[in-house]
């Protein structure tokens, strides 16, 4: 494949991930980043970067103009839900407003496909603990919204263009590459396991267990956890699903099967030899008791399977990466 691909926050945590796979895999990768939050050695394989704002119509339009990318990979955007309660309108700027400006200038310049990196916040909180694709959207903070939005913009724009799109519903990504080359690297990360590392590694006083009276297993919140690479590799299923002429569809990316927080704590004890502090407090609003995913439509129609589907394999490789940036930290 000659195509360029644009690729949108690619110097973040998942859109590394992506890029990397994207140029292994032969692909000629063009990253668009304003490196707010993403790291410019992300890109281990000297992609070419443009450094830039989306908000920035006229550098959107130099660089496709320059480069001509018929298929777009979008990952910019803000993603602390919590945050989003308090800062909506960055939310509905950063995420809803630059996405329409992305799919105004992909209209302007014939772009074919479009994949875009949605999340399992546009359910909110399902019946059962369990979100399939046809579960009711009713997302709960202005993080889900701002992306649910951005759905409706991605599937009108396509009804009225022919752009073709896959939105990929995440669950909760976590781990790092097992050559520990990328990873989480955001200071201010809230993913359980990247903070359970840094309270092994001492970087942290504790961590703290949000509700412990949930109607879980053992009372505290289950997640569907899934591997950072298993997650990357699935743009790449479903890039290739469009280009065989694949349908615009929204895909759920997970297990399929939920551990609770304490599961993830005891394995991190595990992994890293090391005890930690842990505090119990309240439930934070909006958290759902259960968010797991019904996930095999991607399975049936692109392919993907996962392949590094074990909770300690994803908390393996998380510690790997955590205790590499403690050492060069010192």
């Amino acid at each position: 494949m000659s195509d360029k691909i644009l690729v949108t926050g690619g110097c973040g945590y998942i859109g590394s991930h992506v890029v990397r796979q994207l140029s292994e895999a032969g692909r000629h990768v063009v990253v668009y980043d304003n490196l707010s939050t993403g790291f410019r050695d992300a890109l281990v394989h000297g992609e070419e970067l443009i450094v830039g704002e989306l908000s920035d119509a006229a550098a959107l339009d130099a660089a496709f103009k320059r480069h001509g990318c018929t298929t777009v990979l979008h990952f910019a955007a803000a993603i602390i839900a919590p945050e989003s309660v308090s800062l909506p309108l960055k939310y509905y700027g950063n995420n809803t407003r630059n996405t329409l400006g992305l799919l105004e200038a992909c209209t302007k310049h014939g772009v074919k496909r479009f994949i875009f990196s949605s999340t399992a916040a546009v359910y909110g909180f399902p019946e059962g603990g369990v979100a399939a694709e046809e579960t009711a959207l009713a997302p709960i903070n202005p993080y889900g919204t701002s992306k649910l939005m951005s759905e409706w913009m991605l599937r009108d724009t396509s009804a009225a263009h022919g752009m073709q799109y896959v939105a990929l519903r995440y669950f909760n990504v976590a781990g790092a590459d097992p050559q520990a080359r990328m990873g989480q690297r955001t200071p201010e990360a809230t993913h359980l396991i990247k903070v359970a590392c840094q309270a092994a590694l001492g970087m942290r006083d504790s961590i703290a267990i949000y509700g412990t009276d949930y109607p879980t297993p053992d009372g505290t919140g289950v997640r569907d956890y899934i591997h950072i690479e298993d997650l990357a590799s699935a743009h790449l299923y479903a890039l290739r699903y469009l280009e065989r002429g694949g349908e615009p569809t929204a895909m759920n990316v997970g297990y399929g099967r939920g551990s609770t927080v304490r599961q993830v704590l005891d394995l991190v004890r595990e992994v890293s030899g090391v005890e930690f502090k842990v505090v119990e407090d309240e439930r934070r609003p909006g958290d759902p008791a259960s968010l797991v995913a019904q996930a095999d439509k991607i399975g049936r129609l692109t392919g993907w399977q996962p392949q590094h589907a074990d909770l300690r394999t994803i908390i393996a490789d998380a510690w790997r990466w955590e205790s590499k940036l403690a050492a060069l930290a010192k």
